[in-house]
């Protein structure tokens, strides 16, 4: 099953994508009114309520007649991720630091806040004023279904509703320069997701997934999570140890090598650019850099 969510006016609906249709759920108090409260709801419930709108409970839309939003377009917490999961990934980014390579020994976890979502195709904003060092990063990540503390790894994968595509774009200026990652990570805007949330069940192994991204058509990255050096399960095994995992948290599971900055010379995003990042089985985002202008409070 394929969830997403589509931007309907100032509002937002959660609906099922199928062939080139959302199915989209009533406005009523015996449905769900997100994609977040599905989620909640469990996974066989989750798969009920989607069933029955492919079934006609709901309105049918074509998908090229709405735009599709980011499927949780405002998770509960922030967005987890993984730095430096693939080893070709720490190798590049630390040879181009001019540090000794040494893949981690444990997860290295950052956060971007839940304003940087955005939608699986649209415009990136860049404030020159902030950053002239945007970098680009395809990930897949896995939403939690049912939360819990101290959750083993031979359990785990009980614990993922579905997985989508996010790019974990950065600035790497303000990331190398504050010595942690969070502002960097955490640009408004800079965390296109999407364009669907793909249930579990329809993705036998998470880690035999291709994924890729270019930039304005020219391929810059191209791995396989089989190449992750923590896996998912040992991943939500080692969050939930110390930290209660809920429904709808989201986990990035980092990026493959050709990331911009460890490129010789370093190459950048800028206004006009377009990048599209992908993963097979779930689907692709494609967000075009534009300007923008400093806002003021």
């Amino acid at each position: 099953m394929q969830y997403t969510t589509i931007a309907d006016g100032q509002a937002s609906r959660w609906g099922v994508l199928r062939d080139e249709f959302v199915y989209l759920a009533p406005a009523d108090p015996d449905w769900p009114a997100s994609l977040l409260a599905l989620i909640t709801a469990g996974g066989d419930a989750a798969a009920a309520y989607g069933q029955r709108l492919v079934e006609g409970a709901g309105e049918r839309r074509r998908l090229g007649e709405v735009t599709l939003a980011a499927p949780l377009p405002r998770p509960p917490r922030n967005i987890m991720c993984l730095g430096l999961n693939y080893a070709e990934h720490a190798r590049e980014s630390q040879q181009t630091k001019g540090q000794a390579v040494e893949l981690p020994q444990h997860p290295v976890v950052f956060t971007k806040a839940t304003s940087s979502v955005n939608g699986p195709f649209a415009d990136i904003p860049l404030d020159a004023t902030v950053t002239d060092q945007l970098d680009w990063e395809v990930e897949l990540a896995a939403v939690i279904g049912r939360g819990g503390r101290h959750i083993p790894a031979a359990r785990a994968m009980e614990h993922v509703f579905g997985y989508t595509v996010i790019n974990d774009i950065s600035a790497r200026d303000l990331q190398f320069r504050h010595k942690q990652f969070f502002l960097g990570k955490s640009l408004d805007g800079g965390c296109p997701m999407g364009p669907v949330i793909v249930s579990a069940d329809s993705i036998p192994d998470p880690h035999d997934l291709a994924l890729w991204c270019d930039v304005n058509g020219e391929r810059q990255q191209s791995g396989h999570t089989s190449d992750q050096i923590f896996r998912i399960p040992e991943t939500i095994a080692r969050l939930s140890a110390v930290m209660t995992l809920e429904p709808g948290d989201i986990i990035a599971t980092g990026t493959p090598a050709g990331v911009g900055f460890a490129q010789d010379p370093p190459r950048f995003l800028q206004p006009g650019d377009v990048v599209e990042c992908g993963v097979d089985g779930i689907g692709s985002l494609r967000n075009r850099i534009v300007s923008s202008p400093a806002l003021r409070g």
